[in-house]
C-alpha cells in the first residue's frame, strides 16, 4: 500500500499573507494599506528577505491541512511528535477492523523469506483480534444483560438487546485492538503552519529519517510547493540551505540532495 496525501485546505494566498505580515514588521504601513503594492515580485522579495534574516514568525500566519492514508501506526507515532500541529486520527476504539490493512516495509517486501513470516504474522493478528472481539463482546453483553434485568426486574426487548450488543462490541474492540501491530494501516488529518512544516521537512526529508515518513514528507512538500513555491523554495532536509546538520551521521550526498529538492 502506497501513501496517499491530499492537501485539503490552506490559507488563501498564503505567500501574500506572509508578505503582508513582513511588510507590517518592516515598514510604517497601517492595516488599511497593508496589501497595497504586493505584486508577485514584491511578495517574493519579502519572503526571500525573511529567509535571509532567519525571521520565520510571519510564516506562522498561514496553515496547510493534509489528509493522509496508507501509512502505518509506526509512522503516526513519529508524526505526532511534531507538536505545533493539530491531528485527527481514525480511531481503533470506534472503528472495528474486520480486515485490517497493513504496511509492508520494502526490506521485507523484497525478501521472500522475511515476507512470508511477516504476512503470516499479520494473518494471525487479524485472527486473534476477531477471536478476542468475540470473547470480550460476549462477556460484556452478558454483564450488560444481567445488569439490565436486575434493574428492570424482567427480560429486555429486541431493541434494547441490539443497543446493548452494540455497546458491548465497542467495549470489546477497545481492548482487542491491543493485538494489532505497528504495521497496521491508519488514516490521519494533519494541520501545520508554514514554519512548522519547514521544520518537519528539515527533519523528515533527511535521508536519516525512516523510509516511510520520508516518503510522506516528500509528498507533502510537493503539494505545499505547488501552492506556495516561494515560501517552500528552500524546504527539504537541512542540507538544502546550509551544511549538513547531522555531523558524523551525514549521508555524504549533499549535492545529490540539493538537486533532488530543487527539482521536487
Amino acid at each position: 500500500m502506497k501513501v496517499k496525501v491530499k492537501l485539503l485546505q490552506y490559507t488563501p494566498e498564503p505567500e501574500k499573507t506572509v508578505a503582508s505580515a513582513a511588510k507590517l514588521c518592516y515598514s510604517a504601513v497601517g492595516v488599511e494599506g497593508i496589501t497595497e503594492g504586493l505584486t508577485e515580485e514584491k511578495t517574493s522579495s519579502f519572503i526571500n528577505m525573511l529567509a535571509s534574516y532567519g525571521h520565520y514568525s510571519p510564516m506562522e500566519h498561514v496553515s496547510f491541512t493534509f489528509a493522509i492514508e496508507g501509512v502505518s501506526r509506526s509512522l503516526t507515532h513519529q508524526l505526532v511528535r511534531h507538536r505545533i500541529a493539530s491531528y485527527s486520527q481514525q480511531s481503533q476504539r470506534y472503528v472495528k477492523l474486520n480486515a485490517f490493512e497493513y504496511i509492508t516495509p520494502p526490506a521485507i517486501e523484497n525478501n521472500e523469506e522475511a515476507k512470508k513470516i511477516f504476512i503470516e504474522a499479520m494473518r494471525r493478528d487479524q485472527e486473534d483480534y476477531d477471536k478476542l472481539v468475540e470473547i470480550l463482546k460476549k462477556s460484556a453483553l452478558d454483564e450488560y444483560v444481567k445488569h439490565y434485568e436486575d434493574e428492570n426486574h424482567g427480560e429486555l426487548g429486541e431493541k434494547t438487546l441490539k443497543s446493548l450488543s452494540s455497546k458491548a462490541e465497542k467495549r470489546a474492540i477497545e481492548d482487542a485492538r491491543y493485538v494489532f501491530p505497528n504495521a497496521c494501516e491508519t488514516k490521519i488529518i494533519a494541520t501545520m503552519n508554514a514554519r512548522e512544516l519547514m521544520n518537519f521537512f528539515s527533519h523528515r526529508c533527511c535521508s536519516r529519517a525512516q523510509w516511510e515518513i520520508r516518503e510522506l514528507a516528500d509528498e507533502m512538500l510537493k503539494l505545499a510547493k505547488n501552492v506556495a513555491p516561494n515560501l517552500f523554495k528552500y524546504s527539504g532536509p537541512g542540507c538544502v540551505r546550509e551544511k549538513c546538520p547531522e555531523g558524523a551521521m551525514t549521508c555524504g550526498k549533499i549535492v545529490e540532495m540539493r538537486e533532488k529538492y530543487s527539482n521536487l
